[in-house]
């Protein structure tokens, strides 16, 4: 099949849907035009298929595929992928690239489509021509395998389980052994001149000093941030989730006993650094879980919109809405002791360092919705997400909380998948 019927096919499934779905949504022209809008997004913007059956998706205004946010920028498809064969040639075809690019350098978090060279900036790391950056992220590892046990749990595909998946995991699995003991091990650095603190790790590249925790070392969070402190905590968490599923498929699908052993073991060993180093008494909240910390008794006390977050844990199947630690840190994350939960005249919610003070991330109010129990506080939150939108029909970054024409990026795939997944599951809505 010509690539440009393959696209003209995944245009009229996610067409379809969109429709099909909006005839069981309330009658409210806002909520309407906006869902059917961001269902389409990725589909439409953000695809292109490749000659090797293998998929490009950039992140929306940035001509580069992030492994997290391509991830996510499908997640409201994937119950669709039985019915319409195109859907699961995209996400196949993603996750074989996602593979791809992990076996190319595990510690970059966003590529170019060839090797062209083509890059965020001039840093100075070990880079490749394929790579846009190099920003090593817990979770930019994390989201393919998600993404691959996600497909499988859909569509029984075995066939996805390639030697070059394989590969993929034990090299995962491999980094994130090598990472628990980052100031001596590892040999990954990352520096870029003339920039703000943020976008540079300190030390010669080599971040701050983080002792053995039995955790894994991220230099970046999943805002591209840097990490004040190399243990982040949802990030593990996610980690500890997915090497679970990798556990599962090197028994069951690889029969490979050595790299579920050694699965295991970091899994175990990453839960312990949790319970051990990532928690802190608060005498207002009890025990509550930082977002950071580096094995030296520092902590870092708060949360960010990106996922994994500290918000996201249900979402991210490492606890339930009903875990009493969850509960505590809900509490703290969404009141002023976070320093970046942020209320003006259009709503409250989390924010990022990532974004101008004060600015709240449409990717934070649907995570708070999606992991709400209370339809009320679900309604009210989908309220204030559409009021927020600027005067368009999708998903910014952020908007300043007392005036949401002032966003940024308005062409930002993943909020809009995020947004058409919220909606769906507030309304119980299924084909």
């Amino acid at each position: 099949m010509k690539l440009e019927e393959k696209q003209r096919l995944l245009n009229q499934a996610v067409e379809e849907i969109a429709e099909t779905i909006k005839n069981k949504l309330p009658v409210n022209e806002e909520l309407l035009q906006t869902f059917e809008k961001c269902f389409q997004t990725t589909a439409k913007t953000t695809v292109r298929f490749l000659e090797n059956e293998e998929v490009f998706v950039i992140t929306g205004d940035i001509h580069a595929m992030w492994l997290r946010d391509s991830s996510a920028q499908v997640i409201h498809y994937l119950p669709f992928l039985k019915k319409y064969p195109i859907l699961a040639e995209l996400v196949r075809g993603l996750i074989k690239r996602q593979f791809r690019y992990i076996l190319i350098d595990p510690y970059a978090n966003a590529f170019n489509e060839e090797a062209n060279g083509n890059c965020w900036d001039e840093d100075i790391t070990d880079s490749t021509p394929w790579n846009w950056e190099r920003k090593y992220e817990v979770d930019s590892l994390c989201y393919p395998v998600w993404l691959l046990h996600e497909y499988f749990e859909m569509t029984g595909d075995q066939e996805i389980f390639s030697n070059e998946v394989k590969q993929g995991l034990l090299q995962i699995v491999s980094l994130w052994k090598r990472e628990q003991n980052h100031d001596k091990d590892s040999a990954y650095r990352f520096e870029r001149r003339n920039c703000p603190p943020s976008d540079t790790l300190p030390e010669g590249g080599k971040g701050t000093p983080a002792a053995y925790t039995g955790m894994t070392w991220s230099g970046f969070r999943p805002s591209d941030d840097a990490c004040r402190y190399g243990y982040l905590i949802p990030s593990n968490m996610f980690a500890s989730v997915v090497l679970k599923h990798i556990e599962e498929y090197s028994i069951n699908i690889y029969r490979d006993l050595d790299l579920a052993d050694a699965a295991r073991g970091l899994r175990n060993e990453i839960e312990e650094g949790i319970r051990k180093f990532g928690i802190v008494k608060d005498p207002e909240y009890g025990d509550i879980y930082a977002y950071e910390t580096d094995g030296y008794g520092n902590y870092n006390l708060m949360d960010d919109a990106n996922v994994p977050s500290l918000l996201s844990i249900p979402w991210l199947k490492y606890e339930t809405e009903e875990s009493e630690i969850y509960k505590n840190t809900r509490r703290f994350l969404l009141s002023s002791r976070n320093p970046y939960y942020f209320k003006g005249i259009y709503g409250q919610g989390v924010g990022s360092p990532h974004t101008p003070d004060r600015y709240i991330w449409h990717i934070a109010l649907i995570m708070e919705g999606l992991t709400e129990k209370d339809p009320v506080k679900r309604e009210a939150l989908l309220s204030d997400i559409l009021n927020t939108r600027g005067g368009t029909r999708v998903m910014h970054e952020s908007f300043f909380c007392d005036d949401p024409s002032q966003y940024t990026r308005d062409w930002f795939a993943w909020a809009d998948s995020l947004f058409a997944l919220f909606v769906m599951k507030n309304y119980g809505v299924e084909l």
